[in-house]
Order: C-alpha cells, then structure tokens, then sequence
C-alpha cells in the first residue's frame, strides 16, 4: 500500500468563442505558481487538420503542506478547432484564436506521500489510528482548502476567458 489519495473534488469548464491561447495558458500557469504550486506538463499532444488545430494538456500541479499532506492538483485541458482570427478590439487589429475549450480540474489529497509509514507492519498500524483518530479535523481542513483552491482556480479562469470574449 503506497500513499493514500482521495478525490476532493472535480470542477468543469466549458467555453467557446474568442480568447488568446497563449495568454490563456500562461494566466493558468502563474496562477498556480503564485499559490506556490509546482506545476508539471504531463502531456501535450496537438493534432492538426487544416488550419484547425485540437489540443490535449495535462498537468500536475503539486503543493506539498507537510511530511504527511500533499495537495495535487490535476488539470486537463481539451482545446478543440483551434483557429487563428483576426479582431478588432478598441480600434486595433489584434490576433487572437477561436475555439472551444474544455477542463477538468481535480482536487486530491495525498496522505503519506513519501510512503514513510509504510516501511513496516508497525508503522502501518500507527499510521491507522493516526488517520482515524488524530487527523480527521486537519484533514477536514485540507479538503476544505483543496475545494477553495479549485473553485478559485475555477471562477478566475471563467473570468478570464469572459473578459477576452466579450471585448
């Protein structure tokens, strides 16, 4: 039995239209930099036909809270029919891109993630009655954290595409 995670929560977004891929992509990345996140690409695989483009990216984004508490955080980016436009917005002609993106967004907490406790059947016993006994209120308090973490994540990223749709 390595480290134990469970799902805290999972978030969607769905939006079409108008936005600006790069800036779109660099915005999610520093917003889990600036909430001390390590983020790792784990997959990105563009197909292309034509002009179009669909897009698939994965990432990990880590926050490590202690020895026994990590938060992961899993995001998955689908970018469909990918196109390059031109628009105009306050007078200037700016390029942009057309679309339709979708993610998911998932909230896990790790528990033990270095499989410290794990070493001996001793170990696994005290990491037992840890869980049920001593942690339940901090973990209660991760989860809640991971929850606020993916709304946040969530509502700025809708913002964002909203924004630099409506213009």
């Amino acid at each position: 039995k390595m480290s134990e995670k469970d799902r805290v929560i999972e978030e969607k977004i769905s939006h079409s239209g108008i936005f600006d891929f790069k800036s779109f992509y660099s915005y999610a990345h520093s917003w889990f930099k600036e909430e001390k996140f390590g983020v790792v690409e784990e997959k990105y695989s563009e197909k292309v036909s034509g002009n179009s483009r669909d897009i698939t990216i994965e990432w990990l984004a880590t926050r490590k809270l202690s020895d026994y508490f990590k938060i992961e955080i899993k995001i998955e980016f689908k970018i469909d029919g990918l196109t390059d436009v031109e628009v105009e917005i306050d007078k200037q002609r700016k390029k942009m891109n057309k679309g339709k993106i979708e993610m998911k967004i998932n909230g896990v907490i790790v528990k033990d993630p270095e499989s410290k406790w794990d070493k001996t059947a001793f170990y696994r016993f005290l990491r037992d009655v840890y869980n049920k006994y001593v942690i339940p209120g901090r973990v209660e308090n991760i989860e809640s954290k991971i929850r606020k973490t993916v709304i946040d994540f969530k509502e700025e990223i809708k913002a964002f595409l909203e924004l630099t749709g409506r213009r």
